[in-house]
Protein backbone atom coordinates (compact mmCIF):
# COMPACT_ATOMS: atom_id res chain seq x y z
CA UNK A 1 0.00 0.00 0.00
CA UNK A 2 2.54 2.77 0.94
CA UNK A 3 5.34 1.82 -1.71
CA UNK A 4 2.27 1.97 -4.40
CA UNK A 5 1.35 5.34 -3.05
CA UNK A 6 5.32 6.68 -3.33
CA UNK A 7 5.57 5.18 -6.66
CA UNK A 8 2.25 6.65 -7.67
CA UNK A 9 3.48 9.94 -6.09
CA UNK A 10 6.88 9.65 -8.32
CA UNK A 11 5.11 9.93 -11.73
CA UNK A 12 5.72 5.91 -12.01
CA UNK A 13 2.13 5.32 -13.72
CA UNK A 14 3.65 3.45 -15.98
CA UNK A 15 4.78 0.50 -12.92
CA UNK A 16 1.23 1.27 -11.64
CA UNK A 17 -0.53 0.02 -14.29
CA UNK A 18 1.37 -3.38 -14.53
CA UNK A 19 0.99 -4.61 -11.31
CA UNK A 20 -2.01 -6.90 -11.52
CA UNK A 21 0.46 -8.71 -14.78
CA UNK A 22 3.56 -8.27 -13.15
CA UNK A 23 2.17 -10.55 -10.03
CA UNK A 24 0.53 -12.96 -12.37
CA UNK A 25 3.72 -12.93 -14.29
CA UNK A 26 5.78 -13.81 -10.54
CA UNK A 27 2.52 -16.80 -9.97
CA UNK A 28 3.85 -18.17 -13.61
CA UNK A 29 7.22 -18.24 -12.96
CA UNK A 30 7.33 -19.62 -9.26
CA UNK A 31 3.67 -22.15 -9.45
CA UNK A 32 3.58 -20.88 -5.77
CA UNK A 33 1.80 -17.99 -4.18
CA UNK A 34 4.05 -17.19 -1.14
CA UNK A 35 7.01 -17.14 -3.52
CA UNK A 36 5.07 -15.26 -5.54
CA UNK A 37 4.10 -12.56 -3.49
CA UNK A 38 8.01 -12.34 -2.28
CA UNK A 39 9.25 -11.57 -5.83
CA UNK A 40 6.48 -9.28 -6.55
CA UNK A 41 6.80 -7.13 -3.14
CA UNK A 42 10.72 -7.77 -3.28
CA UNK A 43 10.55 -6.12 -7.18
CA UNK A 44 8.26 -2.74 -5.17
CA UNK A 45 10.44 -2.42 -2.38
CA UNK A 46 13.53 -1.79 -5.32
CA UNK A 47 11.02 0.26 -7.26
CA UNK A 48 9.69 2.25 -4.57
CA UNK A 49 13.64 2.72 -3.33
CA UNK A 50 14.36 3.39 -7.10
CA UNK A 51 11.90 6.38 -7.26
CA UNK A 52 12.83 7.81 -4.04
CA UNK A 53 15.87 8.66 -5.65
CA UNK A 54 14.25 9.39 -9.02
CA UNK A 55 15.87 6.70 -10.70
CA UNK A 56 13.19 4.31 -11.36
CA UNK A 57 13.45 3.52 -15.03
CA UNK A 58 10.14 4.51 -17.08
CA UNK A 59 10.04 1.56 -18.75
CA UNK A 60 7.78 -1.14 -17.79
CA UNK A 61 10.12 -3.82 -18.92
CA UNK A 62 12.39 -2.59 -15.96
CA UNK A 63 9.97 -4.34 -13.71
CA UNK A 64 9.23 -7.65 -15.37
CA UNK A 65 13.17 -7.63 -16.14
CA UNK A 66 13.45 -7.27 -11.90
CA UNK A 67 10.77 -9.86 -10.92
CA UNK A 68 12.09 -12.57 -13.37
CA UNK A 69 15.52 -11.97 -11.98
CA UNK A 70 13.81 -12.52 -8.23
CA UNK A 71 11.75 -15.36 -9.11
CA UNK A 72 14.22 -17.19 -10.78
CA UNK A 73 16.53 -16.62 -7.68
CA UNK A 74 13.68 -17.93 -5.17
CA UNK A 75 13.86 -20.76 -7.35
CA UNK A 76 17.18 -21.34 -7.73
CA UNK A 77 17.10 -24.39 -5.21
CA UNK A 78 13.80 -25.70 -5.92
CA UNK A 79 14.32 -29.24 -7.54
CA UNK A 80 15.13 -28.93 -11.53
CA UNK A 81 13.36 -29.98 -14.19
CA UNK A 82 15.11 -32.93 -16.40
CA UNK A 83 16.05 -31.85 -19.67
CA UNK A 84 14.73 -33.68 -22.27
CA UNK A 85 13.75 -33.41 -26.25
CA UNK A 86 9.64 -33.86 -26.35
CA UNK A 87 8.45 -35.09 -29.78
CA UNK A 88 6.97 -31.50 -31.68
CA UNK A 89 3.09 -31.86 -32.30
CA UNK A 90 1.04 -29.33 -34.06
CA UNK A 91 -0.41 -26.83 -32.29
CA UNK A 92 -4.46 -28.05 -32.27
CA UNK A 93 -6.90 -25.39 -34.04
CA UNK A 94 -8.87 -25.03 -30.61
CA UNK A 95 -5.76 -24.48 -28.27
CA UNK A 96 -6.26 -21.01 -27.53
CA UNK A 97 -9.75 -21.86 -25.95
CA UNK A 98 -8.15 -25.05 -23.94
CA UNK A 99 -5.63 -22.75 -22.29
CA UNK A 100 -8.54 -19.78 -21.63
CA UNK A 101 -10.15 -22.74 -19.84
CA UNK A 102 -7.00 -23.90 -17.46
CA UNK A 103 -7.39 -22.86 -14.11
CA UNK A 104 -4.61 -20.35 -13.22
CA UNK A 105 -2.93 -22.49 -10.65
CA UNK A 106 -2.72 -25.53 -12.88
CA UNK A 107 -1.03 -23.32 -15.72
CA UNK A 108 1.50 -21.67 -13.05
CA UNK A 109 2.33 -25.32 -12.10
CA UNK A 110 2.92 -26.68 -15.52
CA UNK A 111 4.99 -23.27 -16.35
CA UNK A 112 6.81 -23.41 -13.17
CA UNK A 113 7.78 -26.56 -13.92
CA UNK A 114 9.34 -25.76 -17.45
CA UNK A 115 13.22 -25.41 -17.34
CA UNK A 116 14.78 -21.37 -18.33
CA UNK A 117 14.68 -20.12 -20.48
CA UNK A 118 11.06 -21.64 -21.73
CA UNK A 119 9.77 -21.03 -17.69
CA UNK A 120 10.37 -17.19 -18.86
CA UNK A 121 9.55 -17.22 -22.15
CA UNK A 122 6.67 -19.18 -21.72
CA UNK A 123 5.25 -16.42 -18.76
CA UNK A 124 5.72 -13.42 -20.94
CA UNK A 125 3.79 -15.29 -24.06
CA UNK A 126 0.59 -16.18 -21.90
CA UNK A 127 0.81 -12.55 -20.36
CA UNK A 128 -0.31 -11.70 -23.85
CA UNK A 129 0.55 -8.14 -23.37
CA UNK A 130 4.22 -8.06 -25.03
CA UNK A 131 5.66 -8.32 -27.98
CA UNK A 132 8.24 -10.69 -29.36
CA UNK A 133 11.25 -8.68 -29.35
CA UNK A 134 10.45 -7.52 -25.62
CA UNK A 135 9.96 -11.22 -24.62
CA UNK A 136 13.15 -11.91 -26.54
CA UNK A 137 14.71 -8.48 -24.40
CA UNK A 138 13.44 -10.16 -21.27
CA UNK A 139 14.24 -13.70 -21.14
CA UNK A 140 17.54 -13.52 -22.75
CA UNK A 141 16.95 -15.92 -25.89
CA UNK A 142 18.50 -15.27 -29.41
CA UNK A 143 14.95 -14.39 -31.26
CA UNK A 144 15.95 -17.61 -33.44
CA UNK A 145 14.86 -20.04 -30.34
CA UNK A 146 12.56 -17.95 -29.37
CA UNK A 147 9.19 -19.64 -31.44
CA UNK A 148 10.45 -23.26 -30.09
CA UNK A 149 10.62 -21.90 -26.66
CA UNK A 150 7.40 -20.83 -26.61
Amino acid sequence: GLQLIHLEKEGSHILAQSLPQLYRFCSLMTGDASRAIEAFQGTLREAALLASHGQLPPDRLWSFQEARHRCLEIAKDDVQPETSTIAEEPIAADAPGRVAQLDPEQLAAWISAAPEPQRSALAFFYLNEFSHPEVQNLSDPKINELSSLI
